[in-house]
């Protein structure tokens, strides 16, 4: 068996079992508002955050991040056009509840939400280290809600994060260094 069959075989079935899995309703809600706060609201927060505290040199990184980001994401899911777990399985967790998200792209792999999570995440973890923990646990959750709700295989977030991590690495060396 192939290093990507035996992936693909992985995602379906941790996908399978977190779709079939009824989370408590904490929970449910953290996912849920986890992945609101990746839409990119938050950024745009950050980003003025960045700009009022007269932090242009970081806001740059975070801008360059950003785009190269949404560069790559677009090619590579244009390239790769991967369905995604909710287009095999609906999740039963969330039909009480309306999840009120809906993708906006039909395409799975990689995460974009988990590439800018971790894009933005790496430039102020790397600019702030004190904020490090808990930014870069805030990327993690945003990441982890769009496997959990269904959005995303394991595998679509984990190549979004690492390759976010290394542009928010390069655009954090590229502005600040």
């Amino acid at each position: 068996m192939s290093v990507l069959a035996y992936v693909a075989q992985s995602d379906f079935r941790l996908s399978g079992r977190l779709l079939a899995w009824i989370p408590p309703r904490w929970f449910r809600l953290w996912m849920v508002w986890t992945t609101k706060l990746g839409d990119g609201w938050l950024w745009l927060l950050a980003g003025v955050a960045l700009a009022v505290g007269h932090e242009n040199r970081v806001l740059a990184a975070a801008a360059v991040a950003m785009g190269i980001s949404n560069i790559a994401l677009v090619l590579l899911k244009s390239r790769v056009r991967r369905p995604r777990p909710c287009d095999f399985e609906k999740p039963r967790a969330f039909a009480v509840e309306p999840l009120l998200h809906f993708p906006s792209d039909r395409y799975s792999f990689p995460s974009g939400h988990s590439l800018n999570a971790f894009a933005m995440g790496t430039v102020l973890a790397l600019s702030f280290p004190v904020m490090a923990g808990p930014v870069l646990a805030l990327a993690a959750s945003v990441a982890a809600s769009r496997v959990v709700l269904g959005l995303h295989f394991l595998s679509d977030v984990l190549a979004g994060a690492l390759l976010g991590a290394l542009i928010g690495t390069l655009s954090f060396g590229l502005c600040l260094r």
